[in-house]
């Protein structure tokens, strides 16, 4: 089975990381997907195994409990996973470029102290910006935070949040004066069992159903003071920047994705014959799979610099945004073809290209719509320019 990395693009300690994760996937993950898709939950003993095995807290500090390893080893992580089911991916993801990303950046040293090394071992993290009236539009915020003194009462409802039912840790984003506009978003962290917080509605979903996608219910939620994550009135800031590295995780799921459901796809049309040879060795195919094996490549390497430049400190929303786009579209085109690749087979059950299929469609909606990032692109492209 082909991996379709070059091996220049990753150095021998990556490569290394890579098999390990690679054979976790294949050897525990794969004969759990269908059943964790069928109940539309993640089995906990591989949650449990992504934090005996440091996924959990990739770029942590080594002081907190974590692996301090590399934004790109996160990358890697994720797209090995979405290889084989990119319900579990999408769980490590929020974990790491979301929720610890932003302690890691925002938080004070107490909170750190207090939170990361539980994020490291046992608690999962999940991020709630959106909202019934906030979507696309992230800073319409319905969401309300009042200062009441020793501490802040929170009242609002979230809305697709992804990890919400495994979620012991919510990084929650309210305003604290709607006549401040975006400038009066602030960043809390909410322990699931405040005094007010519920876990509403589960979402019953197209695709990544074993990932968890809830409602989240604040009512009169009580949270300690100190609890702010960055400044008050600062919130917007770090959800943008925090997003910004979100979508480069999204971009690592979506070519782990296509890259599963084409290896699948190429596999089968070698064993397959018809009319006395492999249907893969037929040009009208090879033409098909050959544009998408170099579509995906090209998806992978925009993915894989991004993930460079920010390991690098360097400036990286235009080329997150674009590897973003790019991936998700790439892997709901791969996903498709490869169910026609599997013939009748492929759509049905018993071939996992009809999960991938399904999956894919997220990827061009989550963290930031297509036509978001088509919105942020045009804007750098003209601010480079001006």
């Amino acid at each position: 089975m082909s991996t379709h990395t070059p091996l220049t693009v990753l150095s021998e300690e990556e490569l290394m990381f890579q098999d390990a994760i690679r054979n976790f996937a294949r050897n525990d993950v794969a004969p759990r997907v269908m059943k964790m898709d069928e109940a539309a939950k993640i089995d906990q003993d591989l949650i449990k195994s992504c934090f005996e095995m440091s996924l959990m807290g990739l770029e942590v500090p080594e002081e907190y409990g974590g692996a301090e390893g590399s934004f790109m080893m996160a990358v890697i992580a994720i797209e090995e996973l979405a290889a084989i089911d990119p319900s579990l991916s999408v769980c490590v993801d929020v974990q790491n470029t979301l929720v610890n990303n932003a302690i890691i950046r925002w938080a004070n040293d107490d909170l750190k102290k207090k939170y990361l090394p539980k994020m490291c071992s046992e608690w999962v993290g999940s991020y709630a910006l959106s909202e019934p009236g906030s979507g696309s539009d992230a800073f319409a915020l319905a969401t309300r935070a009042e200062d009441c003194g020793d501490h802040w009462k929170l009242n609002g409802t979230k809305l697709w949040i992804t990890n919400g039912g495994e979620a012991s840790m919510y990084l929650v984003f309210a305003n604290i004066d709607p006549s401040k506009g975006y400038r009066g978003i602030t960043a809390f962290m909410v322990e699931r069992d405040f005094p007010g917080f519920s876990v509403g509605k589960k979402e019953d979903k197209l695709g990544i159903r074993a990932s968890s996608t809830v409602e989240l219910i604040f009512e009169d939620c009580i949270v300690p003071k100190e609890n702010v994550l960055g400044e008050v009135g600062k919130g917007y800031k770090v959800a943008i920047e925090t997003l910004n590295e979100g979508r480069i995780g999204i971009g690592a799921q979506m070519i782990g994705l296509a890259r599963g459901a084409f290896d699948g796809a190429l596999e089968h049309m070698m064993q397959r014959e018809q009319f006395g040879k492999p249907i893969a060795h037929f040009q009208g195919l090879q033409f098909q799979y050959a544009q998408l094996a170099t579509e995906l490549e090209a998806a992978r390497l925009m993915v894989y610099n991004a993930a460079r430049l920010k390991d690098a400190g360097k400036n990286f929303i235009k080329e997150a945004a674009m590897a973003k786009l790019f991936a998700s579209q790439v892997a709901e085109k791969v996903a498709s073809k490869c169910v026609e690749f599997f013939g009748g087979v492929g759509f049905t059950k018993e071939y996992p290209a009809e999960k991938f299929y399904r999956d894919a469609k997220i990827g061009s909606i989550y963290e930031g719509t297509t036509n978001m990032q088509l919105q942020t692109i045009a804007k750098l492209l003209l601010a480079e320019r001006s």
